[in-house]
């Protein structure tokens, strides 16, 4: 996938939450590579700095030296399929959030870019595959995000769990949409109670 964290940029402008709420303080971008949030900060005015934290930093999994409660946002975008266990990522991403703090996390949709072939034709390394809703599912890799997000427990507010499929073009569904201005993916937003 490819520039997925740009893509995602002009969608939040259009949701004043992402400038006056979601992207507030100071943050960290968890397997950002080199499109990070934080290189849109003049246009999510109260972002005050963003952390890049990708292979070289450490074990996205672990987040090992970032201490607990030391963000007010945590930012992932195509990041958690990667993990061999995305259960311990997603804890220890919301650990290192604030109280108050929000979450945005994108992952790829199962449907809309894995395409019922798993493994990933389009991304060999992806180890998961992500859902929002219950059904026979053609991998035994496939995650429910709403089951995934429950197991945080009762600090973690779900905020929304979008499918983004609005720039998906079901005429091209054998091709990787990403590559161009699909997103293929669903976005979630937890807040830390």
């Amino acid at each position: 996938m490819s520039n997925e964290t740009s893509k995602s940029v002009l969608r939040r402008l259009h949701d004043s939450r992402f400038a006056t709420k979601y992207f507030v303080g100071k943050g960290i971008d968890i397997g950002c590579g080199q499109d990070c949030i934080g290189k849109y900060a003049e246009l999510f005015p109260l972002m005050q700095d963003v952390k890049p934290w990708d292979a070289n930093d450490g074990d996205a999994q672990k987040m090992l030296g970032i201490a607990d409660g030391a963000y007010d946002f945590v930012h992932s975008s195509h990041c958690l399929e990667h993990l061999i266990d995305p259960f311990e990522g997603l804890k220890n991403w919301f650990r290192i959030l604030k109280p108050g703090g929000h979450m945005v996390v994108m992952v790829p949709d199962e449907d809309l870019y894995e395409r019922g072939i798993f493994p990933s034709i389009s991304n060999p390394d992806h180890k998961w595959t992500f859902t929002t809703w219950k059904k026979q599912s053609w991998s035994s890799c496939s995650i429910n995000l709403l089951y995934l997000l429950q197991t945080l427990g009762d600090s973690a507010e779900i905020l929304k769990v979008e499918v983004l499929d609005a720039s998906y073009l079901p005429s091209a569904y054998k091709q990787d949409q990403t590559l161009g201005i699909g997103e293929c993916a669903i976005e979630f937003i937890l807040r830390r109670k």
